[in-house]
């Protein structure tokens, strides 16, 4: 069945949704199921997948117009008439290499339902909405937080975000800006249009810059230029670490996670930055001297990075996000001991919850130390409080920006 072209990138993205939606997974860890395939099989593979869960909820609806009878939500082949909905409607795939290598994802009746289903939709012409359908538990939660802007919120996850890196040496952002055709969204911040290979643009293997998400690279920035020591708390996969390096701090980078580490430690040797790495549990470390700034970017519930893994609006659920809310503010508490008198405090997640990030203020036992305008990069402001909080509906007209919420203290 592999022979036919195409096919095992569907079987692919078939096995990373089965992953997500069945168990769970997260879709990193889901897109294993690409090991082997070549790298544009496995970049279509996770470009199927991503879009079934980005726009799931309005697929269903096409499906569910088109059957007499509703199909289960687990059933093998309402997730392929996802894929093959997808990739017509959202990856342009011409109708009949869908139908070539959607339905051999089948057997017996449920090919014919299939093919029934697909042809009917593709002759009426069926069409996605402008912007994807929000699945209705996420919604509720966001309509009630964040009011009118959920409209918004909602359009800035129609489309795949652009690429973002931070440069290494901000003094060069023109010049880095000039060379890779990018667009300059702050200081040592390039914004480029998706697609590129990453590891074959200018710049990667001299450690010039490193992927991040605009929105992630402000917490990092409010720490400023060096003064001493910085603890990065939960650092791995690395991008804040990087920056505070860049900034002149010494720096020690704290997480549990040996896999993502790992990749914090082929960072650091590609850029040429230098940072003391530690594995270890933070609820259970002691560091043997305090720090001049620390940087808590938090485990969360990471719904503020949907556009780029829209498998968190599918599988995050209310429980987690409670039971991550009391290991923030665990997590708080410890931070705030560490820190020497006088240093900075950044609280960070990328979370669209309010629960994790404004509602954890109330918890902080140190002195605020408000954010300002003119630390932030155009287009964004920070709140009455003094606090930072993005959504992706942000900056739209740029390519748009993860949900973060950032605030920062001091201890006196």
């Amino acid at each position: 069945m592999n022979d036919i072209a195409g096919l095992p990138a569907r079987n692919a993205a078939l096995k990373m949704l089965d992953a997500v939606l069945r168990r769970g997974d997260t879709l990193d860890t889901a897109a294993g199921a690409a090991k082997g395939l070549g790298p544009s099989d496995a970049a279509l593979a996770r470009a199927i997948a991503s879009e079934v869960l980005r726009w799931q909820v309005d697929l269903d609806r096409l499906i569910d117009s088109a059957t007499r009878q509703r199909l289960p939500d687990d059933a093998k082949v309402r997730t392929v008439l996802r894929m093959m909905l997808a990739q017509a409607l959202k990856l342009e795939t011409a109708p009949h290499a869908v139908i070539a290598t959607g339905l051999p994802l089948l057997s017996g009746g449920p090919r014919r339902l299939a093919h029934g289903v697909f042809s009917t939709l593709d002759k009426k012409g069926a069409r996605l909405p402008d912007a994807p359908t929000i699945p209705e538990d996420v919604a509720a939660r966001w309509r009630t937080q964040y009011g009118e802007r959920f409209p918004e919120i909602a359009a800035g996850l129609a489309s795949p975000p652009p690429l973002d890196i931070t440069l290494r040496d901000a003094g060069e952002t023109d010049a880095w800006a000039e060379r890779l055709v990018a667009r300059v969204m702050a200081p040592g911040q390039l914004r480029l249009s998706r697609g590129q290979a990453v590891d074959a643009l200018p710049g990667f293997d001299e450690g010039a810059w490193w992927v991040q998400d605009l929105a992630a690279s402000i917490p990092a920035s409010l720490l400023g230029k060096s003064a001493g020591t910085a603890l990065d708390l939960c650092a791995a996969p690395g991008g804040k670490t990087l920056q505070l390096a860049a900034a002149g701090w010494e720096v020690t980078a704290l997480d549990i996670a040996k896999r993502r580490l790992k990749r914090l430690h082929q960072n650091l040797q590609r850029t040429g930055l230098a940072a003391e790495v530690v594995e270890v549990d933070a609820l259970k470390w002691e560091p043997e001297q305090g720090f001049d700034a620390i940087l808590l970017d938090a485990p969360c519930s990471a719904t503020g990075t949907c556009r780029r893994h829209p498998d968190v609006l599918h599988r995050v659920s209310r429980g987690q996000i409670e039971d991550l809310s009391k290991l923030q503010a665990a997590l708080i508490e410890r931070a705030s001991a560490w820190l020497n008198p006088g240093g900075l405090l950044v609280y960070a997640v990328c979370s669209m919850e309010r629960e994790e990030g404004e509602a954890q203020m109330g918890r902080v036992s140190l002195t605020p130390a408000p954010i300002t305008q003119d630390e932030l990069p155009a287009g964004l402001a920070p709140t009455a409080e003094g606090w930072l909080r993005t959504d992706p509906g942000m900056l739209a007209d740029a390519g748009g920006l993860d949900g973060f919420f950032v605030a920062r203290f001091r201890k006196d």
